[in-house]
């Protein structure tokens, strides 16, 4: 291992980092991280701190889970790699698939089609959707509707499917046929509507004028995270998920759930779907399954889709879709041992208490701080805090302030992550309330800096 003066000498020298500006990297190196243990992360001068972004949504079980590592370091030692292309596979992924078709039977789901992350198993959902169409004779279903504000990776589709323009512009023209209806954000949104109920049914209302618009017919797919998360955390009401599924049901559109987040925990349910009490035809899930430490993903299948893929005697229901790492053993290992590991501890549970305490920490938080415009969340263990110069006027913080809020608060313990004017808090679902009381003391002296 190179010594701390060469990191710091080599930071972001020879590498562009996602989600930044290269010249930004150079002109501010990115923080070295080189060790963690539970839920703290140690940076290359021995800076310990909580990890309130949880590696990225992923690393649930916090950094120091034994079983998961030691799932990994034996596979390594079995059976290192093999494909699961036609004609083989391998045996901790068959145990898995049976695990996972236990895990999500609440939620109608019984099949798995694995990947190497969240951005791929995005576009397997958005090929099989088609593809299931093309498959029942309905070639003409192609078209894909999304949430303003949703975030389903940076795969050319799920970048045509997301609905922020920062992840969108650079890279236009991408996939057509993706049309996008408001987010039911009640601190911004077109209606001026801040009743949550309300704003859903307005929200749900906007959905069927854009699908008769453009033709249920012509529609393959509706996909939305139950909770929107990089979007800057979006809690709908808990009317809207069920609506969007009676909506689409109603016009023989499929539901995908990008459960990349939500699934195993997060929000205080096993799945974000089954937390509003839906049951979506596929549901996209990553991260967690290995609790971030090897990349791996799953799109699971409703069960309903099966009998029209399984019974096909056409040809049409042949996947021509898949990645060299599909069914990775390794992944496979230590998404066994993480599966286990979650319902072991309950993880659900836990994130579903100290995001009480997490909440109603940053309503606290903005009675006492004025930049504090917005605090969102109150499903488990993720948050946001709306950063701006002027209540009134929503005027968003300037990224200065913002970054001064980010190191203070980082100075004081804590990592959180920034993503526009937003602070997003989404730390290990193994958090105590001692921990969430140290996260909101740090933040506290963050927000006093700016």
């Amino acid at each position: 291992m190179k010594d701390d003066n060469f990191l710091k000498e080599n930071n972001a020298r020879y590498m562009w980092h996602p989600m930044a500006h290269p010249a930004d990297s150079l002109a501010n190196p990115p923080k070295i991280i080189t060790g963690g243990k539970g839920v703290r992360i140690v940076d290359v001068d021995g800076n310990e701190t909580i990890d309130a972004v949880g590696g990225l949504w992923n690393v649930n079980l916090g950094y120091s889970c034994d079983p998961v590592k030691k799932a990994i370091a034996a596979q390594l030692e079995q059976l290192p790699y093999y494909s699961t292309f036609r004609g083989t596979s391998n045996d901790a992924v068959i145990e898995l698939s049976y695990m996972l078709q236990e895990f999500f039977e609440p939620d109608g789901l019984s099949r798995a089609f694995f990947t190497s992350g969240g951005s791929d198993g995005i576009e397997i959902a958005l090929r099989l959707a088609r593809q299931y169409h093309k498959v029942r004779g309905e070639a003409g279903r192609t078209k894909y509707l999304s949430l303003k504000k949703g975030y389903h990776g940076t795969h050319t589709g799920g970048a045509s499917v997301n609905g922020n323009s920062n992840f969108r512009k650079q890279y236009e023209p991408l996939l057509p046929g993706c049309f996008h209806i408001p987010a039911p954000y009640t601190y911004r949104n077109p209606f001026n509507e801040t009743d949550p109920e309300r704003l859903a049914q307005l929200c749900l209302s906007a959905l069927e004028d854009e699908i008769a618009f453009q033709g249920a017919e012509t529609i393959a797919a509706f996909i939305m995270e139950p909770v929107l998360g990089a979007g800057g955390v979006i809690p709908p009401h808990e009317s809207f998920m069920p609506g969007v599924r009676d909506i689409c049901d109603r016009n023989g559109i499929l539901l995908i759930a990008d459960e990349v987040i939500t699934a195993y925990g997060r929000t205080g349910s096993w799945s974000g779907s089954r937390h509003w009490g839906v049951k979506p035809d596929f549901a996209v899930t990553a991260k967690a399954i290995t609790n971030g430490y090897f990349p791996f993903g799953a799109v699971m299948i409703a069960d309903h889709l099966t009998e029209a893929f399984e019974k096909d005697d056409t040809g049409k229901a042949n996947i021509a879709s898949g990645y060299t790492y599909s069914g990775h053993p390794v992944g496979a290992a230590a998404a066994i041992a993480c599966l286990k590991e979650i319902q072991r501890l309950n993880v659900k549970d836990n994130a579903a208490a100290r995001g009480k305490e997490m909440m109603a920490g940053l309503e606290a938080l903005k009675a006492k701080h004025e930049i504090v415009g917005d605090v969102r969340g109150g499903e488990g263990l993720m948050n946001a805090l709306e950063l701006v110069s002027d209540r009134e006027k929503k005027k968003p913080l300037d990224a200065a302030r913002i970054k001064q809020v980010f190191d203070t608060t980082h100075a004081n313990g804590v990592m959180v992550r920034v993503s526009g004017p937003n602070l997003i808090l989404s730390p290990p679902l193994v958090l105590t309330a001692d921990d969430v009381r140290q996260v909101l003391f740090a933040l506290d002296i963050g927000l006093a800096a700016a």
